[in-house]
């Protein structure tokens, strides 16, 4: 039944508790103790109920309690104290805010297909969503002035439950967001605003939710509103759902109108962070309005919008990347395409590797709509230079123009409340205030070893009472006997070696490689004097057959007699699960095939924690690891180093329980007089100490900005001088080299005797060149050079660049360099011949290269 007026109801707090809203409406509750304390004193039943959600909980909440609770004087007390701290920490000048050059005018939208900030609200999936909103919470943190832009989606992602026989089925809830700690955007006349987009035959509307993140803010579209279709009002129902036609209306909705949104917010021109390629269409839309606005052809409109981009890869196999039939992409974009004035053909390309039958690829328009890539971790940086090679084919692999910026966490929203007490003791406010410091870090050993175990303790010890209510609220949901439930009920050891896994159920993760000699690891973690417990969660997607038969294996293990007390499986893995597993586990599990990791967080997590790493050399870890801080399974093998799969997981399961037998539970059990674990304590100081302040989001986004969003910046406004002058120049001096690079070639290349060099003898090298139509001045002519590896071929070599030493006319030119710095053995050279332009993007320059072997 449709209502005949709709209006908000607020709940009516009294005077003293007045500003319990504005606090429940900024999320920077997620990650301050003494804020998320004021909604758990009113009522810890109603508090877990609403999943931790302070707006929900002042909307429920009984009027009496709340008139008692501003008759107490306790609590009045500790929410001025909150009130205070808050009022500060909004009007404190912030890292970036002391950086004049940029603070006022750099303004970054954050695009994002999903948020992990609160288990309350949950619009994300998994490790993608969780690190989007660190990175929020870490902006505000040190002041980077960012924006996040989403999509609220009604039904978010799937809730987790289990038939009788384990096997893993989806539910959607819908959403409600006026219970939800953000708010609707509205204009001066208190209407909501509305931000539109092209889909073929109509306009799609949607409607802005802002929520307040610290000092920053997260956009999120929503088109579940009246103005729209039944079938549009879907666009922004389910996260990841539908199928490959309703993606590509999510993706328009997230790049182009979260473009249109930041226009709308006044914020045209901002610095593009694009994270996989969801929001890769932000271009596309960037580029139309700047036509629009200032007289430009779409290839100038392009270089200022690649400006104004930078592009974040997230996965490291081309399987995970959104593809589009070109039958689609024509579909959506061909009225976009006679707006701009370009063929689909000339768009195709922007999306392809050749413009042919392909797919068209969301990930290769991001790294030609980006002034800059980045993978995740430095492996993967390495690992998306050889996935990507086929862009840039006459490329070094080293030059190949994809860096990496190895994430981080939050630490403040990942730490138990009992950690954050001991660093605020023994390490002061700078491990808030510095994480990226050492030497606070290392202060960390100045924590007494028995507080710090008793901490561990602590939080191990709730783990395990979590993860029993969890078990029995499962198996209630099973409808199983009351016998079982019991059973669940007293599963565990709260002083047992517990090892946590937790993560997306996906087939390169191998969730049951530990498990892969069930006999010999009963006989591992059921010794009674050492004994041992692993803990496991994490989802499927839906359409993830082989990841839902993982879950069932897990599944069926832990109904097994002998496992039932050390192995239990939690449902419905969320952030509050992630947080219990983290805080409490002693031993961190992943087990992913190199490299298919990009990076991973989870294990950072857990070692701010205390727990220690136990992990396959991938991702972060592969950066991170050395014996004192934790464990390796295997050591950097890949799949060429096996003659199969099998015998690959066959070795490194064996790796596991070897490293179980010998070195992780005899460390663990290893205890003196006093019962402590002195060689596990000092595992857990060190891997503080050492991966704490490297491995978080202020590091993280200190490098983000520096290296990537100011650069970005200035050269926007390099391209925008004038009129735009330099975006029409270089848009021009493109499409003139590229029509005369194929006449280019190397004439003669001769060089002094080389026949009794020294590591520092000189060579000088000569090279005549034929440049055709290109002027001197728009190229380099290099010399490649060093040793020969055992195939006789450069691998590592250098680069110097030659200078003209004489114009021989005819367009050709005598080239000259002096070499004096050889390596012992076999060595060699080549020259090439790549652009050179005051502002084209390393992207560009590399995708003309003229090597000397192509003279023939």
């Amino acid at each position: 039944m449709k209502p005949a007026q709709s209006f908000m109801v607020s709940p009516n707090l009294p005077k003293k508790l007045e500003r319990l809203i504005q606090l429940a409406h900024n999320l920077r509750w997620t990650w301050d103790d003494d804020t998320r304390n004021l909604y758990s004193r009113m009522d810890m039943d109603l508090w877990e109920e609403v999943d931790h959600d302070p707006v929900a909980m002042l909307n429920k909440i009984d009027q009496k309690t709340l008139e008692a609770l501003a008759n107490d004087d306790s609590y009045v007390y500790s929410l001025d104290k909150v009130l205070v701290d808050f009022d500060l920490y909004l009007e404190s000048t912030p890292w970036f805010h002391k950086r004049d050059e940029y603070s006022e005018n750099l303004n970054i939208g954050y695009f994002s297909m999903e948020f992990g900030i609160t288990e309350s609200m949950p619009i994300y999936s998994g490790g993608l969503g969780v690190l989007s909103g660190d990175h929020l919470k870490s902006s505000s943190e040190i002041g980077i002035p960012l924006m996040g832009i989403g999509l609220a989606y009604q039904m978010g992602y799937f809730s987790q439950h289990f038939t009788i026989n384990g096997w893993q089925e989806e539910k959607y809830v819908f959403n409600d967001f006026y219970n939800w700690p953000m708010k609707l955007i509205t204009d001066d006349q208190d209407k909501k605003i509305l931000i539109d987009i092209d889909l073929p035959g109509r306009k799609v509307y949607a409607q802005v939710w802002e929520a307040k993140v610290g000092r920053i803010s997260l956009f999120l579209l929503d088109t579940n509103i009246e103005e729209n279709s039944e079938e549009d009002r879907k666009i922004t129902f389910e996260l990841y759902g539908g199928d490959k036609e309703m993606r590509i209306k999510q993706e328009i909705l997230l790049g182009m109108g979260g473009v249109k949104l930041l226009k709308a917010l006044g914020k045209h021109g901002s610095v593009i962070h694009m994270n996989e390629g969801h929001s890769a269409f932000a271009g596309l839309e960037k580029i139309k309005s700047l036509m629009s606005q200032s007289n430009l052809t779409f290839y100038e409109a392009l270089e200022i919008a690649k400006s104004e981009a930078v592009f974040t890869t997230h996965t490291p196999v081309k399987a995970g990347i959104d593809l589009f039939s070109s039958e689609l992409i024509k579909k959506y974009f061909d009225n976009y395409c006679q707006k701009v004035n370009i063929s689909i053909d000339e768009l195709m390309s922007l999306g392809k590797i050749k413009n042919n039958n392909e797919d068209f690829s969301m990930a290769i328009l991001a790294i030609h709509m980006a002034y800059m890539t980045n993978g995740v971790s430095e492996l993967h940086g390495q690992v998306s230079r050889k996935m990507w090679k086929s862009l840039w084919p006459e490329s070094l692999e080293k030059e190949i123009p994809i860096d990496s910026v190895t994430n981080g966490i939050h630490q403040p929203s990942w730490l138990s409340h009992e950690m954050v007490e001991l660093f605020n003791r023994y390490l002061g406010p700078a491990w808030r205030e510095e994480p990226a410091s050492s030497k606070t870090w290392n202060r960390v050993k100045d924590i007494p070893d028995g507080e710090l175990w008793r901490v561990h303790q602590t939080r191990r010890t709730r783990l395990v009472e979590f993860a029993r209510r969890q078990l029995a609220d499962h198996y209630r949901d099973l409808d199983l006997p009351e016998a079982d439930i019991q059973k669940a009920e007293s599963v565990l050891d709260t002083n047992a070696l517990t090892i946590g896994f937790a993560r997306r159920f996906a087939a390169y993760k191998r969730g049951t490689l530990i498990f892969r000699d069930v006999e010999r690891l009963k006989e591992i973690i059921t010794d009674p004097e050492k004994p041992v417990q692993i803990i496991l969660s994490g989802k499927a997607h839906p359409q993830d057959k082989e990841g839902k038969d993982i879950i069932k294996k897990i599944f069926d293990l832990s109904k097994d007699e002998e496992l039932r007390n050390h192995v239990v499986f939690l449902s419905d893995y969320n952030m509050n699960i992630a947080r219990y597993l983290v805080e409490g586990c002693d031993v961190w599990l992943n087990t992913p095939r190199r490299p298919q990791e990009a990076c991973g967080t989870s294990g950072m997590k857990a070692a701010a924690n205390g727990a220690l790493n136990f992990s396959t050399l991938d991702g972060w870890w592969d950066e991170a690891y050395h014996r004192e801080i934790g464990w390796a399974i295997g050591d950097r093998e890949e799949l060429e180093d096996y003659s199969s799969v099998e015998e690959w997981d066959h070795n490194e399961a064996n790796d596991i329980c070897r490293l179980l037998e010998e070195q992780i539970i005899p460390a663990f059990y290893d205890r003196g007089r006093d019962k402590m674990p002195r060689r596990w304590v000092n595992l857990m100081k060190n891997s503080m100490a050492e991966i704490c302040p490297i491995f978080n989001t202020n590091r993280m986004l200190k490098e983000y900005t520096l290296d990537y969003y100011v650069p970005s910046f200035i050269q926007s406004n390099k391209l925008k001088e004038d009129n735009f002058s330099e975006a029409t120049k270089l848009a021009a001096w493109k499409k003139n080299i590229a029509s005369k690079w194929d006449n280019i070639r190397f004439l003669d290349v001769n060089s002094t005797p080389a026949d009794k060099m020294k590591i520092n003898s000189d060579l000088t090298i000569q090279a005549k060149v034929f440049l055709g139509k290109i002027a001197s001045e728009d190229v380099d002519v290099e010399v490649y050079y060093g040793k020969l590896n055992a195939e006789r071929e450069l691998e590592n070599g250098k680069l110097a660049k030659m200078e003209v030493e004489k114009e021989l006319g005819e367009n050709k030119y005598l080239y000259t360099a002096d070499i004096n710095n050889w390596e012992s053995g076999l060595n060699g050279y080549t020259l090439r011949i790549i652009p050179n332009q005051n502002f084209l993007p390393e992207s560009d320059r590399q995708k003309l290269i003229y090597w000397l072997n192509n003279s023939g």
